[in-house]
């Protein structure tokens, strides 16, 4: 029986630090009586299953990656974009060329990542690890004169085309990007089912919230930090209050209407007037 100082120890060392288990260590903490040895063997086991889901799911996401090097594909880049949605502020695609096989814990689609710091720790991870990475954009004017869906294609094929490795096939979120050499493949959902894809949207979606969060502190008061440029109830209202930026968007429908250029509506958030008896 480990003495009661050892079990802090054993606790430090194989649950926070998740070293791996030394042969019969997990038998004696079954045969330990004491309720701290109980406490440490489920909380390992639990790890222990998490680790197991883990495992799969990433698995899962390289199917796609493992059918193209089966095929003899080798650098395979994943594209994702982020930024369709925003009044304001560049589309931004993401593109990255992953090791072989590689695996990264937590990876996944960017939205659904809702913890900022993680997704930019995961950025930095990619950063150090991929073969290739880099990104595209299209501005707001580009948005404007070739509209937002083909604005999004424009910035992905400029991410493929920034890679410093150039790729032999490429993966794409939901659209197949036109004017680039290599095959490609459009997923539905891919931020969610290929790792490539995955590791793209990240990249997209930290470097387009960095630039949003550089324009907050030239435009002060329309909160482009917080919103990142969606259409909020606080970014309409800053819009109403403190008017239109140089980068929002024209070519959509509400800065249209504060630019008096389309008539005016109820706003989607305002609330309605309260009725009379």
């Amino acid at each position: 029986m480990p003495p009661r100082a050892h079990l802090a120890l054993l606790r430090e060392r194989y649950l926070e630090q998740g070293k791996p288990l030394p042969p019969g260590l997990r038998a004696q903490l079954e045969n330990d009586p004491r309720l701290g040895a109980r406490a440490l063997l489920k909380a390992l086991e639990s790890r222990a299953k998490a680790n197991r889901s883990e495992g799969q799911r990433l698995k899962h996401l390289l199917k796609f990656e493992l059918e193209l090097y089966a095929q003899g594909f080798v650098l395979i880049a994943g594209v994702d974009e982020a930024g369709m949605a925003p009044l304001a502020g560049p589309v931004v695609a993401g593109a990255v060329i992953l090791p072989r096989g590689y695996k990264l814990r937590g990876l996944d689609d960017s939205k659904k990542i809702l913890d900022e710091a993680r997704r930019d720790a995961l950025a930095v991870e990619i950063k150090r690890d991929a073969i290739a990475w880099a990104s595209g954009w299209a501005s707001s004017e580009e948005i404007d004169t070739v509209n937002i869906y083909h604005a999004g294609l424009l910035a992905m094929r400029r991410a493929v085309e920034a890679l410093s490795t150039v790729p032999d096939f490429c993966l794409v979120d939901a659209r197949r990007i036109p004017h680039i050499p290599q095959p490609q493949r459009g997923i539905i959902r891919g931020d969610e089912q290929s790792m490539s894809i995955a590791a793209g949207s990240i990249i997209a979606k930290t470097t387009r919230d960095k630039h949003m969060e550089e324009l907050d502190a030239k435009h002060p008061g329309w909160g482009l930090k917080s919103h990142k440029g969606y259409p909020t109830p606080e970014h309409f209202r800053a819009i109403k209050k403190l008017g239109v930026l140089p980068f929002h968007r024209r070519s959509f429908a509400p800065i249209k209407r504060a630019l008096g250029l389309l008539p005016e509506q109820e706003e989607l958030f305002e609330p309605a007037p309260a009725r009379r008896a």
